[in-house]
């Protein structure tokens, strides 16, 4: 359906035989219309319900829209602002994936097209919850999944905020996930793993951190 490259990374979407629609970044399936939900669910719901009262909410990454979406569902967010830094994501999902992009209609979303991180140390103590919806750590991704990323994460917190991130695979990626995870315990007082089964990622598993 689409294949170019954007000026981050190679860009595809083509209708698969028993999946539907699927998002496919640097040769790495991102999400398909079959099973995206089980993870876009999952990353938003999680940190959200878990927090008492959340009314301003920053996604980096995220641009097909799939955890705007989610977060749309809840009525108590006053204000869902996003991070993406590459906009040939955006333009792509809008066209070719409705289902997830959908997420952008809502009248309470604010697009920014720039680095997150960047964004972050400009906007301190600024949200009660942030969700980075992140590829795999390699490209444009590979910071995400570095200390100094959740740091700037701490720092753009309100006080008893909580961050959710994409955590990759317990199976597959302990040798990153645990040193992390020790890392983040430096300025974060709680620590998580959680996951989800998602047929379509590497072991039909995917993790996330919350903190």
């Amino acid at each position: 359906l689409y294949h170019q490259p954007s000026r981050f990374q190679d860009i595809l979407v083509f209708q698969s035989t028993h999946h539907g629609k699927v998002l496919v970044l640097d040769g790495v399936i991102q999400c398909t219309e079959r099973d995206e939900f089980s993870y876009q669910e999952m990353i938003a719901h999680i940190p959200l319900f878990a927090h008492p009262n959340p009314k301003k909410v920053l996604v980096i990454g995220g641009g097909d829209g799939g955890v705007l979406r989610e977060i749309a569902r809840h009525p108590g967010v006053e204000e869902i602002v996003i991070c993406e830094l590459d906009e040939d994501v955006i333009r792509v999902s809008k066209e070719y994936l409705p289902f997830m992009a959908r997420g952008f209609d809502d009248p309470r979303v604010k697009v920014h097209i720039r680095d997150g991180a960047q964004f972050m140390k400009e906007n301190q103590s600024s949200f009660d919850v942030i969700i980075t919806d992140s590829s795999d750590p390699v490209g444009p991704a590979s910071v995400l999944f570095e200390t100094p990323f959740y740091r700037a994460m701490y720092g753009s917190l309100r006080e008893g905020g909580i961050v959710c991130t994409q955590g990759e695979c317990m199976w597959l990626h302990v040798d990153l996930i645990r040193p992390l995870v020790r890392a983040v315990k430096g300025f974060f007082e709680t620590v998580e793993y959680a996951y989800c089964t998602i047929p379509s990622y590497p072991s039909g598993q995917i993790g996330f951190i919350v903190a």
